[in-house]
């Protein structure tokens, strides 16, 4: 059964600036594990099927509209329709007014009222990716993150094989930093994934013989980075010469994570090879890919071959360049 991860409904209201009018206890001490939003008007007219009372609830102008066609004791028979399923939180949208029927009910059924001046459309789409990050499916794991020209990097490796070198040389010449050592990813839909660094280790990187450093504080503000969108991973392994390594890139390799296929390239390792260099080009070259572009496809069509049959002739090519 997957994990159920959780807000606190203090960091919810901190982060999106919203405003307090009643909480029955102490927000941090309140949760919210849903990502789905919901205008419970139907719930509010009567209709309670399928209403789910994990959901942030919101009430608009809509809401409000209907609302004010009733009667005093109509309000408050909604309002406790509504609140008697103990939602998480009502947030009123547009700095409108709470209705006393809602606090009234509110104070009853103990459900937190919060109040945003932003329109109702525009407040539940930044909460609904705020929710869509915060209570993602995640796993962490060891490598280093770097943003390279606008593209996440996730680099993966043996330990020692020289990840927090490449990405302190990356920094270096002007990228940023994310996470070093343990890199935590997030599902934030069907099709992406982000990656962060735990609060705890946020802007340090390892370095064997000069021990632990702070990349904000020596490189500044411009060299670090809080998340980023994974675009591909780079696999660091000492070079073996008896192993065959890709050398046209016909073939796209991809690692799964959280059932996400990420694109891979598998960097050998030796003296004399310049890690951070390679990494940039792979970067440009994984973006030219994702833009339906490929160097290898157009060098053998340039030289009259099919790519999709001809790959043997490509890497003889190869061995007479060399």
């Amino acid at each position: 059964m997957p994990k159920t991860y959780s807000v606190t409904l203090a960091k919810m209201i901190k982060d999106n600036g919203l405003e307090i009018l009643y909480t029955p206890t102490d927000p941090s001490a309140l949760f919210v594990t849903s990502r789905d939003v919901n205008r419970p008007g139907l719930m509010l007219a009567g209709h309670d099927q399928f209403f789910d009372p994990k959901r942030v609830q919101f009430l608009g102008l809509g809401e409000y509209g209907y609302l004010n066609s009733l009667t005093d004791e109509e309000k408050t028979e909604s309002f406790a329709r509504l609140l008697k399923e103990k939602p998480c939180c009502v947030i009123i949208t547009r700095g409108l007014e709470p209705m006393k029927e809602l606090l009234e009910q509110a104070k009853i059924h103990e459900v937190p009222i919060l109040r945003s001046n932003e329109s109702t459309s525009s407040i539940m789409s930044t909460l609904i990716s705020y929710l869509g990050v915060e209570l993602a499916e995640r796993i962490t794991r060891h490598g280093v993150f770097v943003e390279v020209y606008g593209e996440g990097i996730l680099i993966v490796g043996d330990s020692g094989v020289g990840k927090s070198e490449t990405a302190l040389e990356l920094i270096n010449r002007g990228h940023r930093l994310i996470a070093d050592d343990a890199v935590e990813i997030r599902r934030v839909s069907s099709k992406s994934l982000v990656g962060s660094a735990p609060d705890n280790i946020r802007h340090f990187i390892e370095l064997r013989g000069v021990g632990i450093i702070n990349a904000r504080n020596i490189f500044g503000i411009g060299a670090v980075k809080l998340t980023e969108r994974i675009n591909m991973i780079v696999k660091l392994e000492a070079w073996n010469e008896n192993k065959v390594y890709d050398r046209l890139g016909l073939e796209d390799e991809y690692m799964t994570v959280l059932g996400i296929n990420v694109p891979v390239t598998t960097v050998p390792v030796k003296p004399g090879r310049n890690l951070a260099i390679i990494i940039e080009t792979a970067a440009r070259n994984n973006r030219q890919k994702r833009m339906g572009y490929s160097a290898a496809k157009e060098l053998l069509q340039k030289l009259g071959m099919d790519y999709e049959e001809d790959e043997n002739a490509g890497l003889n090519i190869l061995e007479e360049w060399h």
